[in-house]
Formats: C-alpha cells, structure tokens, sequence
C-alpha cells in the first residue's frame, strides 16, 4: 500500500522514467473536492495485452524485473483509488507512451495524506537520465509549474549539496505558496 499520494506519483512517474520517456509530465490537480493526480509520458508504452493486466497484482511485464515475478504498484493505485470514492484510467500505445489518471474525493475519510511533494520531485528530478519532467500543481485556482531541466539550469545541477538545496528550498516555496 502506499503510504501518500506523494508515494503513488513517485511509483508512477518513476515507471515512466524506467520506460525511457524523454518526457514526463506530472500533475497534481485539486479542486472542487476532488484531487487528480495526472502522470503522461512519451516512453516505449504497451500493448494491449499488457495494458489489460496491468492492474492484475499477480502480473508484472516479462523483463521488467529480474527478481520479482508480481507488480503490486499499480494494483495499489487501483485499491487505493476505489477505497477513496475515485477512479483510475490506463491508457497506453505501445511505441508513443502512457498515462495515468487517478481521481480521488478529496474530503475520503480513507484518503492518504498527500505527504511531501517537493521531496517526491526532488527525487524524481535526480533519476539519471536524458529526460525532462515537468511538474505542475493547481490547488485552488493557483498553480505553478517547474520542469527539471530548468530547476537544474537555475540551481547549477543536482550533484552538489547546494543545488540539491537550493532545489528542494525553490519547491517547498511553491508548494507553501498554494497553502494560503
């Protein structure tokens, strides 16, 4: 199970970046009640066959991983989603990419916490790779939006002390930003 919503981003978009999508947006999105979290990538997707036992907890794409023969990500997604009042959609192409729609009633007793965005992001962005993501969050009817390539640009890299630092103070400011 997954322990936040910050978790199931991380988990997804993480999956996208293991596909070697070169971009990876990601969207957090909560309003009138409801919170949806948006995850779409240019990776290599899938066919059919494997869309349609993604969330079979029991299945897990051949080759994917070495040592595990079950993939209990995205049918978590699903529990999780049902158990809050909302849904989730799985739409993929093999050759262009993937997305994920999850939606959840954000007033769910069952709901988890939304737990630390910027340090799922943060995360995120230090994957290594020839990619970009892009993150974006509307709460409210305020919103911002950052994507790797240019939080790296601004803070010099994220292989010193302090441009992880620097990265991690930029996206804890947006995010107090929407908690006004």
């Amino acid at each position: 199970m997954h322990a936040s919503l910050s978790d199931i981003i991380a988990d997804v978009a993480a999956n996208s970046i293991e596909a070697r999508a070169k971009k990876v947006v990601v969207e957090v999105l909560e309003e009138n009640g409801t919170i949806v979290l948006r995850v779409e990538d240019n990776g290599k997707g899938m066919p059919p066959e494997i869309v349609a036992k993604a969330f079979d907890p029991f299945y897990t794409e051949p080759g994917k991983h070495d040592k595990r023969k079950v993939g209990m990500g995205l049918p978590f997604v699903k529990q999780t989603c049902d158990g809050c009042g909302g849904s989730v959609k799985l739409e993929s192409t093999q050759g262009v990419g993937t997305t994920l729609v999850c939606t959840f009633k954000a007033d769910n007793i069952d709901l988890p916490p939304m737990g630390s965005l910027p340090q799922a992001i943060l995360s995120l962005f230090n994957f290594q790779g020839d990619y970009d993501l892009l993150f974006r969050h509307r709460k409210n009817g305020e919103e911002y939006e950052i994507s790797r390539l240019e939080l790296m640009e601004a803070v010099g890299g994220f292989d010193s002390v302090e441009g992880l630092s620097l990265a991690r103070e930029f996206l804890e400011g947006q995010e107090e930003s929407l908690q006004v």
